[in-house]
Parts: structure tokens; sequence; C-alpha cells
């Protein structure tokens, strides 16, 4: 399964920016969106590849926000599978601008879970 990736892109509006998340108060994309861009990618990359019953969920992230992207920038996060350890699965993910700048690169970790187990700890 390493080796596997996705990617997303998005071209930044005003609920896409800090002051838009609550995460600042600058027109540029926020780094929760960010992040948020980058999970969908990973979940993306191996969603077709789970078993019956089977989802991901996040577990750890490391991010850098390396960039400013305004409002009407285009931004294309690329995620791709680098280490299976059991369950847990290891993404790098690297985010550029349209002028091919890296605005943002970091790490996720998921663990592959059985929907439905998972989703009934939540009502006890």
């Amino acid at each position: 399964m390493p080796g596997l990736h996705a990617e997303v892109e998005v071209v930044v509006r005003e609920p896409d920016t800090a002051v838009g998340f609550g995460s600042g108060d600058v027109p540029v994309l926020a780094t929760p969106r960010l992040l948020a861009l980058a999970e969908a990618a990973t979940v993306m990359a191996v969603g077709a590849r789970l078993g019956e019953g089977e989802t991901s969920v996040g577990t750890r992230v490391e991010v850098r926000h390396r960039a400013a992207t305004p409002v009407g920038g285009r931004v294309t996060v690329t995620a791709e599978l680098r280490e299976v350890d059991g369950t847990r699965l290891a993404f790098a993910f690297e985010a550029v601008d349209e002028q091919g700048a890296v605005v943002g690169e970091g790490r996720i970790e998921r663990v592959v879970v059985e929907r439905e187990r998972f989703l009934s700890r939540l009502s006890r």
C-alpha cells in the first residue's frame, strides 16, 4: 500500500481564510484549512483500499505552513502514504501554489478502524 497518493485543489475563498476560520485576522489561507485539505487527501488516497466496514481516523499531525496564499490563489495538496505498520498509516503531504511554491508540508498519521465498533464507543 505505500505509494498510494491523492491530491485535492482549492481556490482560496473568504471562508478558507484565517479570518473565516477564526484562527487569525488576515485574509489568507488558514492553517486549519490547509490541514483539512491535507487530511482530505489522505482519506482519498486509501479510501478505496480499505475493507468493507473500515474507515481511518486521524491520530497525529505535524504541519508547517510556510507561505501565505491570498483569496483567489490556488493551492494543490498532495498526500502520499509512506508507511504502514499494522493499522497505522503514515502520510507525507505537500501543498503548492499555482506558481509551484511550497506553501505547506507535513505528516499525518491515521489508524484503520472498524466504523461501527468505533462509533459504538461514542455512545457509551
